[in-house]
């Protein structure tokens, strides 16, 4: 409950890549003895809406075939029993399911009485900055986020978004803590938002840049649909970026869909924070001229 493992895990993960990044940790063909050009992969590109199109269909096959009465009867038991304790919920969701319950069903049927777990979102502090403390780099760019500061009496402010289905969060949570190390201003959004929950959260905060997280291949399905939430809602002043394991040939598509810059693995975290406080400066500039 209290997040103390996985904050002792994000730690060490915000060590080594600090380490990495720094080369005081050698990876060979990642930040030392790279090749020159990267060899294309052949990657298979799926269509997510047909594939989510397909699935809603078939769910709505499932249930015009089943015997309602029966599933919500089978429900209605797995409730009863989350609440007085009395049964077994393991033989209560085998036989919900043998009657086609769905996933879904199954968990608020439960979650009536049990609720739902809600991750705490916290965030390591001055591990990265404690091995790159004295490069001449890493200073320079904390001097301009102060300069940044100056400039408009805040500094920049950036949102971590996680999006759909993806539940890999480590690396999103070394950047936020490599970046509020520099000096930015970072808020982490919750798991499993989808991308209108994150333009309004990041509204909200009043952020200069969402960065989307992306380790689960939805990126070309869901940051296009970020940007056109941040203008839905009036903020298409907020810059979206991308960051993960993203491959080179999405480049393209993803920088016609808006977004502004991509770091894909192998990027030091030095060289994206550079790049995006560039990015807000313009964006910036664009919106007082």
């Amino acid at each position: 409950e209290s997040g103390w493992a996985k904050m002792k895990i994000e730690g060490c993960a915000a060590d080594k890549q600090a380490r990495i990044d720094s080369g005081k940790d050698v990876i060979v063909g990642v930040n030392k003895y790279k090749l020159a050009k990267e060899d294309s992969l052949d990657i298979r590109d799926i269509d997510n809406n047909a594939v989510r199109d397909s699935q809603i269909a078939r769910l709505k096959s499932v249930r015009a075939n089943r015997d309602t009465d029966q599933v919500n009867a089978a429900l209605a038991d797995l409730t009863r029993c989350a609440e007085t304790g009395e049964g077994n919920l393991l033989d209560l969701t085998v036989r919900a399911m043998r009657l086609r319950a769905s996933v879904g069903e199954v968990s608020d049927a439960m979650e009536k009485i049990f609720g739902r777990f809600r991750a705490t979102q916290q965030t390591v502090s001055g591990v990265y900055g404690a091995v790159v403390e004295g490069i001449a780099s890493w200073e320079n760019l904390k001097a301009e986020i102060v300069r940044f500061n100056d400039e408009e009496g805040r500094r920049p402010r950036i949102m971590i978004a996680k999006l759909g289905q993806d539940g890999h969060d480590r690396g999103a949570k070394v950047v936020a803590t490599a970046f509020a190390d520099l000096g930015f201003d970072i808020d982490v959004g919750p798991l499993f938002q989808t991308p209108e929950e994150a333009a309004r959260l990041a509204i909200e905060n009043d952020v200069h840049a969402v960065g989307v997280s992306s380790l689960a291949a939805g990126h070309k399905t869901l940051l296009p649909a970020l940007v056109q939430a941040l203008k839905d809602q009036g903020a298409d002043d907020i810059i979206v970026f991308a960051g993960g394991v993203i491959p080179a040939q999405d480049y393209d598509f993803l920088f016609a869909a808006g977004a502004k810059a991509i770091f894909g693995p192998g990027t030091r975290i030095e060289d994206s924070a550079m790049t995006v406080l560039a990015e807000i400066r313009k964006a910036r500039s664009q919106a007082t001229a």
